[in-house]
């Protein structure tokens, strides 16, 4: 049986177009449509607005460039969770992973599903009832995708990604043609008092930015990942970059920035109605759908990747389970079973986006250590020829740690409870950690 099991191995058939849909569909939710406002409120003027997305942009793509060096030298499943146990030992990247496969990826998961039902009901105007059980179908048909060959989850990426991006390069379009305000003077901070904390502006945007590391989690699935990957974080980072910058110029080119404010979260869809017609309102509205659908079909793609790692590392309980790989598909069916039921259970009795929240504080901890591992790579192995060299070393790795602590540094200041929270979860870790070790009689 066992001989058996080991014939069937992950399916390496993903190339860099598929790689780099996932980066940017894994980034691209709905956080660029519904922050706009947000970030405007926050920084005050639309020149700073701007400079807070090319800010948190830059601060992203500094992380990227990081990772891209430690991912083509380990480009194995599992990404950070595989990085932290190379760098700094079983415990931490067991520490690391746990968090993302029980917390943060299905919270993730369920909280784009609960978001994704409120936009189908509304659009198809239906009971409210219903958001809850279309969050649950919506979760079960991307799942039930992704448990065939990996070529169907990367096709759904690259078909998703493309359909996102027009009412994006629509919504950039006519800002930029038809748009009659002036995109970097507008300021209205004599009518909201609160305007001109940049900082927080900026914490805004990273999160709108978060999801880039995911495709990472894929690297026994990649070909050529010592090349690919590198290039899928970089190249895709670039693009959402200045995807948002864009998107921002356009909005505040067509739009007041005092009828930003006061709109809120409708800012972008008003817009397209006001633009385009009711027919533009409803197919920016299918494009947040699609976009939406997309993120989660990323998420849904590359975290259970990580419980699989884990398992096949015998570092969770039921491991023989957990790191089956179907023969036919040569998928981990039953992690990424386990990933949606749990995401299924905090849609119907948690409040999914809080705790995906929670776990920033402690996603950002091991962000820091794997940049810090940068650096311990470098001085561990100094003659080792690198696939991939981060650019203008050890300025891009110093600005994602600094980048990083700032995120770290302002959830304690506004959320202490949660950060609390967060370490104790990770904590309850330690013991399932050495469970483990004892049941499988693995020795350190």
């Amino acid at each position: 049986m066992n001989d058996e099991k080991d014939e069937v191995t992950l399916n390496r058939s993903l190339g860099l177009w598929s790689a780099l849909a996932l980066v940017i569909g894994t980034i691209i939710g709905s956080g660029v449509f519904v922050r706009q406002a947000a970030v405007l409120d926050d920084a005050g003027s639309t020149t700073n607005a701007m400079l807070a997305w090319l800010a948190g942009g830059v601060i992203t793509l500094t992380a990227g460039l990081t990772i891209a060096e430690i991912a083509s030298q380990m480009p194995k499943t599992g990404g950070l969770y595989y990085y932290m146990e190379k760098i700094y030992g079983k415990v931490w990247g067991f520490l690391s992973g746990w968090m993302q496969i029980i917390i943060y990826g299905p919270a993730m998961i369920a909280s784009l599903a609960a978001y994704l039902g409120i936009l189908l009901v509304d659009f198809f105007d239906m009971p409210h009832s219903w958001t809850v059980p279309i969050a649950l179908i919506t979760v079960a048909l991307v799942a039930g995708l992704n448990l065939l060959s990996n070529r169907y989850g990367a096709t759904f990426a690259i078909v998703t990604t493309i359909c996102k991006l027009l009412p994006v390069i629509a919504l950039i379009g006519f800002g930029l043609f038809f748009g009659k305000e002036d995109a970097f003077a507008q300021s209205f901070s004599s009518v909201h008092q609160s305007a001109g904390n940049f900082g927080v502006a900026i914490l805004a945007t990273l999160f709108a930015f978060d999801g880039w590391i995911l495709v990472a989690n894929l690297g026994d699935e990649i070909k050529n990942p010592e090349k690919r990957l590198p290039q899928a974080i970089t190249i895709g980072i670039t693009l959402v970059l200045g995807i948002y910058l864009l998107v921002s110029f356009g909005v505040f080119r067509s739009m007041p920035a005092t009828q930003i404010h006061d709109l809120g979260i409708g800012a972008i869809p008003y817009m397209a109605e006001k633009d385009f017609g009711a027919i533009g309102g409803k197919l920016l509205s299918i494009g947040i759908i699609i976009s939406i659908v997309g993120c989660m079909n990323g998420k849904i793609m590359t975290f259970p990747r990580i419980m699989y790692a884990m398992a096949r590392d015998h570092e969770l309980p039921f491991a023989k389970q957990l790191s089956y790989l179907n023969r036919h598909t040569q998928t981990p069916i039953v992690s990424v079973i386990t990933t949606v039921a749990i995401s299924a259970i905090m849609i119907l009795f948690f409040d999914a986006d809080r705790l995906s929240e929670l776990c920033i504080f402690t996603v950002y901890c091991f962000y820091v250590m794997t940049f810090v591992g940068a650096f311990i790579l470098r001085k561990r192995h100094p003659n080792l020829k690198r696939p991939f060299s981060t650019p203008f070393f050890p300025i891009t790795p110093i600005i994602a740690i600094f980048g990083s602590l700032f995120v770290i540094v302002s959830e304690i200041h506004s959320d202490l409870l949660g950060v609390l929270f967060s370490l104790v979860f990770v904590l309850i870790g330690f013991p399932v950690y050495y469970y483990c070790r004892k049941h499988y009689q693995i020795q350190d």
